[in-house]
């Protein structure tokens, strides 16, 4: 795999072309960044097939691509990729879905004055997120973790006319920022205990025992800290919903392939540090349960349908954390492949909705969608049920296999919060379709729907095969693949499935779908006599528990109170009186001093006896 360093390299290649020359190629120069993510990921599955004849387990060391980047003194840091089944995992599923997405994209940016700009940013976020994956050193990993941050800041806010946009993309960077300090806190403190930025250097150390049980436990928090705010996690998931401002490819690659995935890989690629330190897998595992059941319960209200989808990036996202935190690797890997897939699928579907509608994404106002858009609908509900883990789909397996990874390591009320949130994933899912899809129509935009195009339905159809087929990969029908594959034989799938965590998961599924028909699909008028029996608790869920006016209240109060405090400390005491004061005292200073230069000498010998009398008392003063 010497040649794995062209894969970022491609598409840093796309987006240079594509920024400086895009606006004279035909179509934005689409085409440019296509190619170079097709052939991306054609490398990608060649060293795919490469590793597996290899063998080459997680963490075994780098690839053969390795350089000195900085050499000073005693510290180096290398450019050098790490060439090994997770993360060639990571590059075919980027690599795959970035290229969909930008097909896509084709269709759905059509017209769009800045196109040649979107496809640039679009291809050096694909760049950063493949640098970040590859990245076998922590500088160069936190720079592609950076590079991509700066890239949702420009792809959410890509259109920037509109206000919304403007602050959900200022949202998101600052939040995710706050995670980022976490991060790079906790690599200097590896640093500080290691001498090393090489991750497979940092992990021998760690073997070795030369790396103190507080420092592993403070690094792999520090580090935490930083997959929280690119994943999502609670509290610092709020600027995930928002994201929806932005474009829906943008929506779905950011969903589904890049940015929020970055958190769970890293945690994965530095498992063995937070596997070492107990209090690190609990900190990880409790957060991840947290999340999962709050997201999910906020997106039961949510009538913007992009919006519930995000609130089911976030559930899901905590499922891959607690699965990490219960111990597996190969089940929240699993998960994350297939999330991927189904998450895109829902993402682009709800663009294709909206392009249908021209902009309609609030389900009360659609309706009757499936008679006039047979192609969205039917793969979007295939979507859904993956996602709401229906028995034999892909999310079935991975999420069963989450399940059963709680369950074998005695975290009781993490399965029992998993399987609740099972269930209302089903349920809110079948929401959004008995609103969006079936019924009647109940607006003009609903009732004149058009179909779309084929360059927008053809990859719907395949990401909906993969929402079928993929989570098969971890079937243990067929002897999990999947986990033998991402540990190369050297380790297997920690974690089998019981057949009654099937049944409760399978169940929970069900329930959620028959509930949701029930409610929303039956004729009835209940979901209006819910909602005003839920009364308070309904208005605590729509205001999103209250915590984006929680976090204005501490920007006003105590961060911009505490900013006010420094500049007036910074004015009245570093200024006036240290620097300002400290000039006046001299000036002062100097015109007594100047008094004493009369020109007299017997003024002079006057000062030098009563120099020498000080100095006398201060000497016997001293040796008293």
């Amino acid at each position: 795999m010497s040649i794995a360093w062209l894969v970022p390299l491609l598409s840093v290649a796309a987006f240079v072309l594509l920024a400086f020359a895009g606006r004279r190629l035909p179509g934005g120069g689409a085409i440019v960044s296509l190619v170079a993510v097709a052939a991306g990921f054609g490398l990608a599955v060649y060293g795919f097939f490469d590793l597996r004849a290899a063998d080459v387990a997680v963490n075994e060391g780098p690839g053969p691509f390795a350089v000195d980047f900085v050499s000073a003194g005693d510290l180096s840091v290398h450019l050098s990729m790490v060439i090994d089944s997770l993360s060639i995992t990571m590059l075919v599923v980027v690599t795959f879905l970035s290229f969909i997405i930008q097909l896509y994209s084709v269709g759905y940016m059509r017209g769009d004055p800045r196109i040649h700009w979107f496809f640039a940013v679009v291809a050096l976020f694909t760049a950063a997120m493949l640098g970040l994956v590859l990245a076998n050193n922590l500088i160069i990993l936190y720079v592609s973790w950076e590079l991509v941050g700066l890239c949702s800041y420009l792809l959410i806010g890509y259109w920037w006319e509109r206000p919304l946009a403007r602050e959900a993309a200022k949202k998101a960077f600052v939040t995710t920022r706050i995670g980022d300090v976490g991060l790079l806190i906790g690599i200097l403190v590896l640093f500080k205990a290691t001498g090393s930025f090489e991750i497979d250097q940092i992990f021998e150390l760690l073997t070795a025992g030369e790396i103190p049980a507080g420092t592993i436990t403070l690094a792999a928090v520090l580090m935490f800290l930083g997959a929280m705010g690119k994943s999502g996690q609670f509290p610092l998931h709020v600027w995930l919903p928002d994201a929806m401002e932005g474009p829906t490819p943008v929506s779905a690659l950011i969903h589904a392939a890049t940015m929020v995935t970055a958190g769970v890989y890293l945690v994965a690629r530095m498992f063995p540090l937070f596997a070492a330190s107990e209090a690190a897998m609990l900190v990880v595992l409790t957060i991840g349960t947290i999340t999962a059941i709050f997201a999910a319960v906020l997106a039961l209200v949510e009538t913007d349908m992009k919006r519930v989808l995000a609130y089911s990036t976030i559930s899901q996202l905590g499922y891959m954390m607690f699965a990490l935190g219960a111990g597996s690797v190969t089940a929240a890997m699993l998960h994350l492949a297939g999330h991927a897939f189904f998450k895109a699928l829902l993402f682009l579907g709800a663009g294709a909705v909206m392009h249908g509608t021209h902009g309609i994404v609030d389900i009360d106002k659609l309706g009757g969608l499936r008679n006039k858009m047979p192609v969205t609908t039917w793969t979007f509900v295939i979507g859904a049920l993956s996602l709401a883990g229906f028995p034999l789909l892909s999310g079935f397996w991975s999420k069963d296999m989450i399940l059963s990874t709680a369950s074998d390591g005695g975290h009781w009320v993490t399965f029992v919060i998993g399987v609740v949130t099972a269930a209302l994933t089903a349920f809110y899912m079948f929401r959004v379709i008995f609103r969006a899809f079936f019924g009647k129509a109940r607006s003009d935009e609903a009732r004149n729907v058009h179909r779309a195009e084929p360059i927008v339905a053809i990859p719907l159809v395949v990401l909906a095969f993969f929402a079928i087929v993929f989570g098969w990969l971890g079937s243990p029908l067929i002897g999990a693949p999947f986990g033998d594959f991402v540990f190369a034989g050297h380790h297997a799938a920690e974690h089998g499935e019981s057949i009654w965590v099937v049944l409760i998961s399978s169940a929970a599924a069900i329930l959620g779908i028959l509930a949701a028909y029930s409610v929303y699909q039956a004729g009835k008028p209940r979901a209006a006599a819910i909602r005003a029996a839920a009364g308070g608790l309904h208005t605590f869920l729509a205001r999103r528990g209250y915590m984006d006016v929680g976090y204005q209240w501490l920007i006003d109060n105590v961060s911009l109170g505490l900013a006010r405090f420094v500049a007036v400390f910074d004015r009245k005491v570093v200024n006036d009186a240290g620097v300002d004061g400290t000039g006046l005292a001299v000036r002062l200073s100097g015109k007594g001093l100047r008094r004493g230069v009369t020109g007299l000498l017997y003024n002079y010998a006057a000062l030098m006896v009563v120099g020498v009398v000080i100095l006398a008392v201060a000497a016997l003063l001293g040796s008293a």
